[in-house]
């Protein structure tokens, strides 16, 4: 068996060669651990469970039959059997009782056991072990023989080093022009593969930092200053040992022959193997004939053996030999692998071509075998040896100045989940932007604020996932290949300016842009001068806003009419004229047209019969009448008329079928018209802050609807007709002037938020314990109110 300490010291360098460890040799392991399973589980029983049993057989002739079968009519013990004569013809067992005793039969299973038993019915666990113990040792040796594990050690030390310093790792990502994605599969799989838990000091045991790789790789603001002079000797340090290390291994090829033999040697042990083991399977035999001489001890001379074991070990067998041939057929194809493939020579060729780094030379011999395997493992860790093995890349690790305030760990503390559910980094009022920015290749979404000279660099191309730009006044310039990097990927900028020459000029080339956002004030001379007809390059524009205070539409929206979707004018109170050219945007879905300065509802928007919604709030807006022109738009969903001086609701809006979602909030209505709920498809009503003091009864015609909002109004009481609309999740009725509140509130069985303060309520009715998904979080109402209620209601509202 295997020593203890060895053993153990050979389970800790484990994980460090795992790189070196292809598929099939981890394969093999695990088959050469089932196998050894059965080898221990077969010793066991041959130690423990009986080997033998027999019984002696007595030949004898018809006529003695007499004589045999008479007993000691004493101790009823059979006589001692004469010897057969020559002639015996007849063989009768009929009968038969034996004078041997417990010792004599234990005596004669040795005998038998030793003498009759096959060899290898009797040693076959013992034969898997040892096979086994060879072919794991066979598969480890190269690990173990000084040699070659002295250039096996070396190597996973300095491929640990490679990632092991953050500045380093950083400044590979600058030189090479890493894949984000190829990054992030290296952090995770780097503390699996290369690590060594030793506790001594070797170049082996080095690696054990790789072990806790951190998850960014840049080190704190406190230390980054000295760390970073550190690991800059250091990773210049690494690549001189590279090119030491090279010019050593490159001289033999110790490991590819080492890693051949051991192959052959287990395929001739599995030839062998298979070849006896097949002939001899068919020894395991449950009974076994023993003919020994020992008539004189016990007076009988045959027997008739059983083999406890047999069975169990014959199907061990066959078990054993499916095992060892789908292992030799794995050693086969690992010869195939190693004659068929040109394994002393290494391109580098496809590194070249991935970074960029056309001085990275080829490699050959046992250097070049050890990429070979390792590329079985992952291409990744050979991709970022390569690195170093390029005298251009150490000549610009050299030229790296990282920035030390704004590491990529913190960077990545600010990432935060914008609007558009895309991870956003913001950064305000700084003196330049960042490099570390490029290294968050999970950004998705960059905010930039009050920065001056800003220049995006070429290596915004590192950031795969970014869709989303914002420039809150900065001045920016932009390389050639990142503008060619943004046309293809961007597709939503916002650009905020408080003077017109901060507006990029490139922002009219960004031909996959999707959506464009434009906040700044201009003066009215200034607004003519924005050019939107070099928009006609934006093919792919569907979102157009602008928010500022122009007096008519731009010209250039009119150029990208033909696929725009959305179109948002925000015109801080300048009134806004002109609106035919909304006509030609005949595929417009969403229009907004915010705080305009609108008495009544422009005409022009009657003839966007595609519009499925308009919000017109903060204008002043008195009259609507103009509604009844909505009635062609069979699409339109989602009316927002809030914000306006609106006195009443005219009664042409019955014929909007097709709204789900109505705004009527901050106006000036009074009177609730029952016609209003003719909307049957209504699933959203808010009709807050107004004067309204009534809600007729036909508002239980609404069965869709699930949000309603009366809050802030002069409301005394409500119909119980409401609460037959029971698909309510929200409802709001706080500050009016409510007394009571019905008890078939209880009906709102998916009500989900409810807000009643600000009322004149006494007490609250205990049927709001029916409402199971109504929450203490979720009901707005005076905590005096609250105490009201019965003990178990308020326990369940408290319930999470």
């Amino acid at each position: 068996m295997i020593p203890v300490t060895e053993f153990r010291q050979f389970s800790e360098q484990q994980p460090a060669f795992r790189v070196l460890k292809p598929w099939w040799d981890v394969f093999t392991d695990y088959l050469s651990v089932a196998m050894l399973m059965i080898g221990v589980f077969g010793c066991t029983l041959q130690v423990m469970q009986d080997k033998i049993i027999c019984l002696p057989r007595r030949v004898h002739t018809a006529q003695n039959t007499s004589i045999y079968n008479t007993t000691n009519p004493v101790h009823d013990v059979p006589l001692p059997a004469p010897k057969p004569s020559a002639s015996s013809a007849t063989v009768e067992m009929k009968g038969l009782k034996t004078d041997l005793d417990l010792q004599q039969y234990s005596f004669i299973n040795q005998m038998c056991y030793e003498r009759a038993l096959h060899w290898y019915a009797k040693y076959f666990p013992y034969l898997v072990l040892i096979h086994t113990l060879i072919f794991m040792v066979c598969s480890n040796f190269w690990f173990k023989f000084p040699g070659s594990s002295s250039k096996i050690e070396h190597f996973i030390s300095i491929l640990g080093k490679c990632f092991d310093s953050p500045w380093t790792t950083r400044a590979l990502s600058e030189v090479s022009g890493e894949d984000p994605e190829e990054k992030d599969n290296r952090k995770n799989n780097m503390s699996k593969a290369i690590s060594s838990p030793s506790a001594v000091e070797s170049p082996l045991v080095k690696t054990q930092s790789l072990k806790s790789i951190p998850e960014k790789f840049v080190v704190d603001k406190a230390t980054a200053g000295a760390l970073d002079k550190k690991e800059g000797e250091q990773a210049k340090a690494l690549f001189e040992k590279v090119k030491k290390f090279r010019l050593h291994v490159e001289e033999g090829d110790l490991l590819h022959a080492m890693y051949v033999r051991q192959t052959i040697l287990k395929v001739l042990k599995f030839l062998i193997i298979i070849c006896y083991n097949s002939a001899l399977v068919s020894e395991v035999q449950f009974t076994v004939d023993c003919n020994v001489d020992i008539q004189d001890m016990t007076g009988y001379k045959n027997f008739s053996c059983n083999h406890t074991m047999a069975h169990l070990f014959s199907k061990l067998s066959f078990c054993y030999l499916c095992f060892v041939g789908v292992y030799g057929l794995t050693c086969l194809y690992t010869l195939y692998w190693l004659f068929y493939r040109s394994l002393k020579e290494y391109s580098f060729e496809y590194v070249r071509q991935e970074t960029g780094i056309n001085d990275i030379p080829d490699v050959k011999k046992d250097f070049a075998f050890m990429f070979h395997m390792i590329d079985q493992y992952d291409p990744l860790y050979s991709k970022r040896f390569a690195v170093f093995l390029s005298e251009v890349s150490e000549n610009k690790l050299k030229q790296l100045n990282l920035n030390n305030e704004w590491t990529a760990d913190k960077l990545r503390q600010r990432l935060q989940t914008n609007a558009s559910n895309r991870l956003e980094l913001q950064l305000f009022m700084l003196s330049g932007l960042p490099d570390t920015v490029f290294e968050v290749t999970e950004l998705q979404s960059l905010k930039l604020e009050i920065i001056n000279n800003v220049m995006i660099p070429a290596t915004i191309a590192q950031l795969e996932n970014i869709q989303e730009l914002t420039l809150y006044q900065c001045s920016v310039k932009i390389h050639t290949a990142a503008l060619a990097f943004l046309k293809e990927n961007l597709k939503i900028l916002r650009v905020k300016f408080d003077d017109i020459r901060e507006l990029p000029a490139w922002m009219y080339s960004l031909r996959n842009l999707e959506e464009l956002y434009l906040i700044g004030s201009l003066s009215p001379d200034v607004s003519k001068n924005i050019n939107l007809e070099s928009f006609r390059e934006l093919k792919s524009l569907k979102v157009l806003f602008i928010k500022s205070n122009v007096s008519k539409i731009p010209q250039g929206a009119v150029d990208v009419a033909g696929h725009l979707q959305k179109l948002c004018i925000h015109n801080d109170g300048t009134k806004l004229v002109m609106l035919n050219n909304l006509k030609k945007m005949v595929n417009l879905t969403e229009l907004e047209l915010v705080h305009c300065d609108f008495e009544r509802i422009p005409h022009a928007i009657f003839s966007l019969l595609s519009l499925q919604e308009l919000d017109l709030k903060e204008n002043n807006l008195k009259s609507i009448e103009e509604i009844v022109s909505f009635q062609h738009f069979r699409k339109l969903t989602i009316l927002k008329l809030w914000y306006n001086s609106i006195t009443y609701i005219p009664e042409h809006i019955k014929k909007l079928t097709s709204l789900e979602r109505l705004y009527f909030s901050h106006n000036k209505i009074e009177v609730l018209p029952s016609h209003l709920f003719l909307c049957h498809k209504l699933r959203y009503l808010d009709l807050s802050y107004n004067d309204i003091r009534f809600i007729p009864p036909e508002i239980g015609v609404l069965q869709s609807l699930q949000y309603f909002s009366i809050s802030c109004n002069k409301v005394e009481s409500v119909p119980d007709e409401l609460y037959f609309c029971k698909k309510l999740k929200t409802l709001k009725i706080g500050k009016n002037n409510l007394c009571s509140l019905s008890p078939k509130i209880g009906n709102l069985v998916f009500l989900s938020y409810l807000d009643i303060k600000g009322n004149h309520f006494e007490t609250l009715p205990p049927e709001l314990g029916d409402c199971r998904s109504l929450k203490k979080n979720g009901f707005i109402v005076e905590n005096t109110l609250f105490e009201l209620l019965p003990s178990e209601v308020r326990e369940q509202m408290k319930l999470e």
